[in-house]
């Protein structure tokens, strides 16, 4: 055979393989044009720090330690609240302070409108577990103002809703034990950052029973961070109780009575797992 021949014939079978692989490979594949391809979305937000939340500040340079209590609203990552000031003569308790931030992957950040000139940040990551309340540890910071400069450590969790039953005992000073329970409501927030607090009581003592009407900061009955306030009338006396929920669950505080003959003040707690 020529090598002329031989050349052509293998050019030939070549040239047809190919065309056979090339009808294989690409029988039944679809194009993928740019514009269909899957676009992605934004993160989802699985966090949700919604609640009446507690923060306290450590100054590191040797400003009192303050304590911000309020509510906290989400929506996606955007966060607004109002929220109270307390332990610093440059903040008054009774004035609202707006917030607004974001939350995303965890990070956190509020900054507040300004209160006399002072803005305060408060940042940091929030921790979330089950069976616990959401925590944050973070920074703070306040520029302008009174408190200019003062910044340090901060920390804070969102305060567990008090619409629960509830049982404890009151302590007079000449230490008797009164039995006490309610099956508590909370609504809120308030335009101020409270929730309130509403329920029938009932005591083992001449005051007997009482009721607890939902109020706003400052005016009973509400909590406000920890901070429990709760006025319980029965139409002839009126119970006063003052208290701080624990990170634990008790609130515990002082009482008074007035009128109807059943004066008494002292000690008492209110539990979640008493019956």
């Amino acid at each position: 055979m020529k090598p002329g021949i031989k050349s052509t014939a293998s050019f030939s079978f070549l040239f047809s393989l190919l065309l056979i692989v090339g009808g294989c490979g690409g029988a039944g594949v679809k194009p993928v044009h740019p514009s269909s391809a899957p676009v992605p979305g934004p993160p989802i937000q699985s966090q949700d720090i919604t609640g009446n939340w507690q923060f306290s500040t450590t100054s590191t340079v040797g400003m009192p330690p303050l304590t911000i209590s309020g509510s906290i609203t989400q929506s996606q990552t955007s966060l607004t609240g109002e929220v109270h000031v307390e332990g610093s003569s440059c903040f008054d308790q009774r004035t609202a302070i707006a917030l607004t931030g974001t939350l995303s992957n965890g990070s956190m950040s509020l900054t507040s409108t300004a209160v006399n000139g002072q803005i305060f940040i408060l940042s940091g990551s929030i921790t979330k577990k089950i069976g616990f309340p959401d925590s944050l540890t973070g920074t703070f910071a306040i520029n302008g103002g009174c408190s200019d400069g003062d910044q340090g450590s901060s920390s804070g969790y969102n305060v567990l809703s008090l619409a629960r039953y509830w049982a404890g005992n009151l302590t007079t000073t000449g230490g008797q034990s009164i039995h006490w329970d309610t099956q508590l409501n909370q609504n809120g927030p308030a335009s101020e950052g409270s929730f309130g607090l509403s329920g029938s009581f009932t005591l083992d003592n001449c005051f007997a029973s009482g009721t607890a009407t939902g109020g706003t900061f400052p005016s009973a009955s509400y909590i406000l961070g920890t901070a429990v306030v709760l006025d319980i009338n029965n139409g002839n006396s009126k119970l006063t109780f003052v208290g701080t929920m624990e990170p634990d669950g008790l609130i515990e505080g002082t009482y008074t009575i007035t009128g109807g003959g059943c004066d008494s003040n002292g000690t008492g707690y209110l539990s979640p797992w008493e019956y």
